[in-house]
């Protein structure tokens, strides 16, 4: 006879057909995904890019001189294409993110932000920017292109948005935080955001300021939070209107690193 301590663990024990079951739905999940990006990559680009040629067409077929307002409207009308374009790469972009295999190992993290901020050079010229990187950062394990893609977005964003300051501060640091991990920490000078609206920011498409302020399409953070969820961590901002923002992010150490 069954003790009541096996009972209970036998009733708490997912059986066979359950984890199918479970399998099954993840198998299904994974193609509704893949369909989804088929058909993003393919049969929704077709039609936008008939749109944007006939736009082109109509434009040139106007008789001349056009007036300005049908201008306007044609001009409107092929921005929206594009920005439409730029949403579809980012939503190729996330998906890729969740479902791209894993290439693991050490990543020298110090020497992986250098190098991300030598290809940023271009966003910073003609600005003062002051970049204070702690110099004991520990190396992560991960997968080394994936980390490199979630540095350049972070400090991308920082750019962004501390552009009106003179000069921009953004500081990159870090602490342990548990057996394994790390957190660290990004922070600016710039325009911040209001903290009501912080569940938000990770989402696809949302923005918490207009695009006559700050260019984008509110992919970025979204686009992070993919990375470090593969990497198994989180990821949360915290910040005030024109106070600056900090991000942190919580990712794997490498064996005996942050000791």
């Amino acid at each position: 006879m069954d003790t009541p301590e096996e009972k209970a663990v036998s009733a708490g024990s997912p059986d066979a057909s359950s984890v199918e079951a479970l399998q099954r739905q993840l198998v299904q999940a994974r193609q509704a995904l893949e369909d989804f990006t088929y058909s993003v990559s393919h049969d929704l680009r077709a039609p936008l890019r008939h749109v944007v040629s006939y736009l082109k067409i109509l434009r040139e077929d106007l008789p001349q001189p056009v007036d300005p307002a049908i201008l306007s409207h044609l001009q409107t009308a092929s921005d929206a294409a594009a920005q439409m374009g730029r949403q579809m790469d980012g939503l190729l972009e996330l998906s890729r993110l969740g479902r791209q295999e894993l290439q693991q190992g050490d990543v020298d993290l110090q020497l992986l932000i250098v190098e991300t901020l030598r290809g940023l050079e271009p966003q910073a010229a003609g600005r003062r920017v002051d970049w204070v990187v702690a110099t004991d950062l520990p190396r992560l394990h991960g997968d080394i292109a994936l980390l490199g893609r979630l540095l350049q977005l972070l400090l991308d964003n920082a750019l962004k948005f501390s552009r009106a300051r003179d000069p921009a501060v953004i500081r990159i640091g870090w602490q342990p935080v548990r057996a394994g991990w790390c957190a660290l920490q990004i922070q600016d000078n710039g325009a911040g955001f209001d903290p009501r609206f912080a569940d938000r920011l990770f989402k696809a498409f949302q923005r918490l300021h207009s695009a006559r302020q700050f260019e984008g399409l509110g992919m970025g953070l979204a686009l992070a939070r993919a990375v470090v969820e593969r990497h198994g961590g989180r990821i949360h901002a915290e910040g005030r209107p024109d106070a600056g923002c900090t991000v942190s992010l919580e990712l794997p150490l490498a064996a005996g690193a942050g000791a």
